[in-house]
């Protein structure tokens, strides 16, 4: 059964670039309720942990690396079929193959600076919320 709650972050360098009121306003006009947010920095630890399923991966160093350059901003977001609909708003991976108005199509320069990350499924949704919130810090 679909929820109604996705988690995003916004990655370092959406900060970086000044994006954040921009990226935020495309995510509120596509319909989406914050119900929980907060800028943090990422530890080593924390982003080893969050991004364990790719720890196999060649990337994997380079994404903890990137994720923990710089500030973040964590957000539980929700609105029917929250998922499915954020992963069309922040578009592919790939900016370059990001359908044009999306978030990476607008704000991403390359694959492993893609500007958002959106979970890829209820499940992930909640655990990544988690992760990130306590109940108290949602609303």
């Amino acid at each position: 059964m679909a929820t109604n709650r996705t988690f995003t972050m916004l990655k370092p360098d959406s900060l970086e670039k000044g994006n954040t009121g921009s990226i935020l306003e495309k995510i509120n006009a596509a319909g989406f309720k914050i119900v929980a947010m907060k800028q943090t920095q990422m530890t080593v630890r924390d982003a080893q942990t969050f991004y364990a399923v790719h720890n196999e991966r060649p990337f994997f160093n380079d994404l903890v690396e990137f994720m923990t350059r710089g500030p973040i901003v964590a957000a539980i977001l929700e609105k029917e079929n929250a998922v499915e609909d954020f992963r069309t708003l922040i578009g592919a991976t790939n900016p370059e193959e990001a359908a044009e108005g999306t978030i990476r199509k607008l704000f991403a320069d390359s694959m492993s600076e893609n500007a958002v990350h959106g979970s890829d499924s209820d499940e992930n949704a909640a655990i990544e919320g988690a992760f990130h919130f306590s109940g108290r810090e949602v609303f």
